[in-house]
């Protein structure tokens, strides 16, 4: 299906843009600290959206 060629490509290209991720984030942890202090609420809020989603889907469904 893939060559061998394009698979170790796939393997560098992911672990390259793994370690680009990571090193990104830690130099910018200061700056999610002081400007996203409470999107865990907005996080917590929109999962509690979709399980009521859910929840109404199926309690209407049947």
């Amino acid at each position: 299906m893939f060559s061998t060629g394009q698979l170790v490509f796939a393997a560098l290209f992911l672990i390259a843009f793994v370690a680009i991720i990571i090193f990104s984030y830690r130099k910018d942890t200061k700056l999610h600290k002081k400007y996203y202090k409470g999107s865990i609420y907005v996080l917590i809020g929109f999962i509690a959206f979709i399980i009521l989603l859910f929840f109404l889907k199926s309690w209407l469904g049947h």
